[in-house]
């Protein structure tokens, strides 16, 4: 990138028409830190540059893709631990299956249908 776009952070904003439901989702069942928060908007700490917001879309100007066309990857150290982390808090997962692309990976949705993949390079032998 060049020094005239050089973003320093970065931060997904879902509107969903599910909003009080999908905020409960990723505070109290994923367990993410929240940034920010209003009546409408929910901002997420994902790392210390990247971040998931919730936006309720009957106070937005964008309206909700009913998470139509929409992957949020989401890299973890061990793969096998998160997975039954989200199992035990009550989550419906995919099982972890192995990538072409050298990883394992498993599979879950949100309450608005957006697809959440977590995943961790495959450990070497």
């Amino acid at each position: 990138m060049t020094e005239i776009f050089s973003p320093k952070n970065t931060n997904t904003i879902l509107y969903c028409k599910k909003w009080q439901e999908t905020v409960d989702f990723y505070q109290n069942l994923l367990r993410l830190p929240v940034n920010f928060a209003s009546d409408w908007f929910v901002e997420f700490k994902l790392t210390g540059t990247a971040h998931l917001s919730i936006a309720d879309e009957c106070r937005a100007t964008i309206k909700s893709s009913g998470g139509a066309g929409i992957t949020i990857t989401l890299q973890v150290e061990n793969i096998t631990e998160a997975w039954e982390y989200l199992h035990n808090n009550g989550l419906t997962l995919e099982p972890i299956r192995e990538h072409p692309w050298g990883a394992h990976v498993f599979y879950f949705l949100d309450p608005e249908g957006h697809r959440l993949e977590v995943w961790s390079l495959k450990q070497k032998k």
